[in-house]
């Protein structure tokens, strides 16, 4: 059958998966499950997400993917061929020319890993893009223009910051700061101050339930269930929107003064294109309540969230994947 391309989103949190005329095929955690005596898979995705925490002695859950890099070659090599021959590859696309993301800052080992774990999935071309041109693209803005564009990603691993012209990105910044960062950041406070021991999937639906940058922005509250530090029996506790604000505070913090940072290096003309357009946000840390407002007062530009933050970078690829004739010349 004729062959189709395919840009994957190699997330530390998700991997999406999107097919040049279909759309994205698959969108599924970026996690899997061996048998750590035969080192056997026994489960890939969300199947594997389910078990995260839960897992008996022989079987352990990994993420392969750490703050946007590989963590493990042979597992995210697993993570691909299965997703890859979830959606069929074998039969309906005979050695698809891929393109695959990466935080801006990684080096070009770290690049060149990625590349060889697609390649060795059985791509025919290996193409690797950084995640905030990507995100931009996803986003609807226009980069080809001699106009300055500024994205900020929020992933699962990394917060991607990128200032693009004509193109290409101007300056940049990456910094491992950013969802699964929030997660940590929830655990320890709970754990310092109520003395309660959390799992991260109950770390990441606090966050996602009453998860807050702004302090009074909502009032809301939640159960927390967990295991007490003291006694070792299972407890349950009330925590407050106002609360996680105060555990997130340094992470958002470092965010705020990368942006900053960014800024400040980047060319006059196009800051002031930037003080016209704003700055738009992507990733699932874009949904963050608060963040919008909570930067716009820090950067003193407009500050919007893209329509689908989680799925920018996949809807990238899509729309750079009807140029890979042109780059692959």
């Amino acid at each position: 059958m004729f062959n189709k391309d395919i840009g994957i989103d190699l997330g530390t949190v998700n991997v999406l998966i999107y097919i040049k005329g279909e759309g994205v095929v698959l969108n599924e955690p970026s996690v899997i499950v061996i048998d750590e005596d035969s080192k056997n898979v026994i489960a890939v995705g969300t199947e594997a997400n389910d078990m995260l925490g839960k897992t008996p002695g022989k079987l352990k859950a990994i993420k392969p993917m750490k703050d946007g890099v590989i963590a493990s070659f042979e597992m995210v090599e697993s993570l691909l061929e299965h997703f890859l021959k979830k959606i069929n590859i074998g039969t309906r696309i005979n050695k698809p020319r891929i393109l695959i993301c990466c935080p801006s800052n990684i080096t070009e080992v770290e690049k060149n890993a990625i590349k060889e774990v697609a390649e060795r999935t059985g791509a025919k071309k290996v193409f690797v893009e950084e995640e905030p041109k990507v995100a931009a693209v996803g986003a609807g803005l226009d980069i080809g223009k001699a106009e300055g564009n500024m994205v900020v990603d929020i992933g699962g691993g990394t917060t991607d910051i990128a200032v693009l012209s004509l193109g290409n990105i101007v300056t940049s910044e990456s910094i491992r700061t950013a969802g699964n960062t929030f997660d940590q950041n929830i655990t320890d406070y709970i754990k310092d101050k109520y003395k309660l021991l959390i799992g991260e999937k109950t770390a990441e639906k606090i966050k996602i339930t009453i998860g807050t940058v702004k302090q009074g922005k909502i009032k809301e509250k939640m159960k927390v269930k967990g295991r007490d530090l003291v006694g070792g029996l299972p407890k349950t506790i009330i925590v407050t929107s106002d609360e996680i604000e105060l555990a997130l505070k340094e992470s958002i913090d470092k965010i705020v003064t990368a942006i900053k940072q960014v800024l400040e290096k980047t060319p006059p003309e196009l800051s002031a294109d930037i003080i016209e357009k704003g700055v738009v946000l992507t990733g699932g840390g874009a949904l963050l309540n608060g963040l919008t407002e909570l930067l716009q007062e820090e950067l003193k530009v407009p500050v919007t969230r893209a329509e689908d933050p989680l799925s920018c970078v996949a809807e990238g690829t899509g729309i750079m994947l009807e140029k890979l004739n042109y780059i692959d010349k």
